[in-house]
């Protein structure tokens, strides 16, 4: 790459760490890249007992290339932030690639960006992309032509090595694959709900299903305020002009 690559991951108070730090680790060792980890408000934000210190304001980087939306509990409010929902908005309009991880593809539908799109999220709570007029896709990671999203959690490291075989090749990808010596060989074949014993799937959909209420809601009134939201960006209405074809 000729030019920096500018790469922004988008925080939100409640976020699920790995859901960053994985594509994070992978992403910072594309040459070139350079990786933004930023928030509405700045400054720190706690993830599952980790604090990250010093990050700038969203509303203080002009645009970028790649914008990445991880996901976590407190997707259920980001949805409803009507100030980060903008920043998001703002920041897909110029950006080359539009990502997320985990349910970070649920912020991305709150945004209005995911219309007829394809799109990966945690097995969980992935059918409420439907409320966006997106396309659930059980996939690990799912790609829609700009629009590359992950699956839950650890998917987001497969999203990254996706990401930047994209950017700038296989070779590169399979590289950095064996520098972080990614090779995942799990002690158990429980990573999914369909190969997951019977009682682990049921303790922890349980486990989902306190929260599963308050957040559908949420996605309901997010996908209202999207019918009202102004057209698509600049980006999408060429991408679906006759000139574009």
């Amino acid at each position: 790459m000729s030019q920096p690559l500018s790469i922004v991951i988008a925080l939100f108070p409640g976020v699920t760490h790995l859901d960053f730090t994985g594509p994070h680790q992978v992403l910072c060792r594309l040459p070139g890249a350079k990786v933004t980890v930023a928030s509405l408000a700045g400054g720190e934000i706690e993830a599952d007992g980790l604090v990250f210190a010093h990050l700038p304001k969203l509303s203080d980087i002009e645009a970028c290339d790649v914008l990445i939306v991880p996901g976590g509990f407190g997707t259920t409010e980001a949805m409803g932030d009507p100030d980060f929902i903008a920043e998001i908005r703002r920041l897909a309009d110029g950006a080359r690639y539009v990502c997320s991880v985990c349910t970070g593809s649920l912020v991305l539908g709150a945004a209005g960006l995911l219309k007829g799109k394809r799109a990966a999220c945690h097995w969980a709570w992935r059918d409420q992309l439907a409320l966006f007029g997106a396309i659930p896709d059980p996939a690990r990671v799912a790609r829609d032509g700009r629009y590359i999203t992950g699956g839950g959690v650890t998917a987001g490291i497969d999203f990254a090595l996706t990401l930047i075989a994209e950017l700038a090749g296989d070779e590169m990808a399979q590289g950095i694959q064996l520098a972080v010596e990614y090779a995942p060989a799990p002690p158990f074949d429980a990573g999914r709900p369909e190969t997951a014993p019977a009682q682990v799937l049921e303790r922890i959909a349980a486990l989902y299903g306190k929260a599963m209420d308050a957040r559908i809601e949420a996605a309901k009134q997010a996908a209202r305020r999207c019918e009202a939201a102004p057209p698509p960006s600049r980006r999408e209405r060429r991408s679906t002009s006759p000139a574009g074809g």
